[in-house]
């Protein structure tokens, strides 16, 4: 692993992960090339930012719950063959239910360069501290639909309340947002801007 990388949990106490590409539970519907353990790294700086988010989000009530950080450049060419294969049926209803395959890219939901790879960008969401129920957001991780968009229409009050104060915390914590997708997050000034880095999570 690169010196400036750390696996986020070793660092961050507190925080909850579901690293869904090392699963079967992501819409290629299996593990994918690089994640070779279900944990999140990330740079040193994108830690820092995630203590002081977790602590902001403490005073709401809530705990965070991350489900990608940094992610091989071998995962995002995996995502690009995986769209050219013919499709199954298998993930599309829960994942991408109005578009098909090759649209993910052309739409802004999967880029043939991620974010992600530079290692300061993550996906996650809010979990109630009192209950350790994940915190309704109208929609789940990687719904590549427009009602994951912020500002969506269709969800209701209480789901856009939670998308809003998930934005606000990670804002105050220097965080850009982007505008498809409610879980994702990248740090203003990532150490890495033009770096895409390809070791594996092992």
């Amino acid at each position: 692993m690169h010196a400036d990388f750390v696996f986020v949990d070793e660092v961050v106490p507190g925080i909850r992960w579901d690293a869904k590409y090392a699963t079967w539970d992501n819409f290629t519907g299996k593990p994918v090339d690089g994640y070779l353990v279900n944990r999140i790294v990330g740079t040193k700086a994108l830690c820092e930012a995630l203590a002081k988010a977790r602590e902001e989000a403490a005073a709401l009530g809530f705990g965070l719950l991350l489900w990608d950080g940094y992610r091989p450049q071998r995962a995002v060419d995996r995502f690009l063959r995986w769209s050219r294969e013919p499709e199954d049926g298998r993930t599309k209803p829960r994942h991408y239910p109005n578009i098909d395959r090759p649209a993910m890219f052309e739409l802004g939901y999967v880029a043939e360069k991620s974010g992600h790879s530079r290692g300061s960008t993550v996906d996650l969401t809010f979990f109630h501290l009192e209950t350790s129920e994940l915190a309704p957001m109208g929609g789940d991780h990687d719904l590549m639909d427009s009602i994951s968009h912020h500002g969506a229409e269709g969800i209701t009050p209480a789901e856009a309340e939670n998308r809003r104060h998930l934005c606000s915390v990670m804002e105050t914590c220097g965080f850009l947002s982007y505008d498809r997708e409610w879980w994702h997050y990248t740090l203003k000034n990532e150490p890495y801007p033009d770096t895409y880095f390809d070791f594996p999570i092992s």
